[in-house]
């Protein structure tokens, strides 16, 4: 065998090898739900691995904004409380109040999270975020137990795994107007959407 043949061959493994090593780096930073096949992206924050979209499977106690189908593909799903701390697929779950606080942590802390972990487009009045970690935080606003609607474009909830009272649970909020993160707790029935966090 010549050099340059073997130069050649050498050079043809080395590419594929690469290839390889770019379609798997691509791949990791996906998921697929196995109960419906949809696909989300997943970020690395903080340590802590997250899905980078609002869950948007059709558990039973979940609704889309307004009953809108299109909503549910733009915004995802809006849960009650109870049907969100089970609503993640296998491997994920909904983060507590304390691995909310880390994520705010991990990126600077609470008074910046908002401007940093919301997406650079689709929020009312341009206000949008920078979105340097990848989150991509949307605002799917939120709904009530009777059936009514609030705020789609300008904010959005996500409940946590963490309870307050039998009535209550803990949530982040992130609105159009600045770059707070707002922690509160709400009423369990209310309607919020769900980021999902790796086990």
């Amino acid at each position: 065998m010549t050099v340059s043949l073997r130069v050649t061959i050498l050079l043809a493994i080395a590419a594929t090898a690469l290839a390889g090593v770019g379609a798997y780096a691509q791949n990791a930073n996906t998921f697929k739900d196995s109960r419906d096949g949809k696909t989300y992206k997943t970020v690395k924050v903080g340590g802590k691995t997250w899905m980078a979209e609002n869950l948007n499977f059709a558990a039973d106690g979940s609704k889309c904004y307004e009953n809108n189908a299109g909503n549910c593909e733009k915004y995802g799903r809006l849960y009650n409380w109870a049907t969100a701390l089970k609503a993640c697929p296998a491997g994920f779950h909904l983060p507590s109040d304390d691995e909310w606080t880390a994520l705010e942590n991990a990126v600077g802390g609470r008074s910046t999270a908002r401007t940093k972990l919301k997406s650079a487009a689709g929020w009312n009045e341009n206000g949008n975020g920078t979105n340097d970690f990848g989150w991509s935080a949307l605002p799917g606003g939120y709904g009530y137990s009777d059936g009514g609607f609030n705020d789609a474009g300008g904010i959005g909830l996500w409940w946590s795994a963490t309870e307050v009272d039998a009535n209550d649970a803990w949530s982040r909020d992130m609105g159009y107007g600045s770059g707070y993160v707002g922690r509160s707790f709400n009423v369990k029935a209310d309607l919020f959407s769900v980021r999902c966090a790796q086990d």
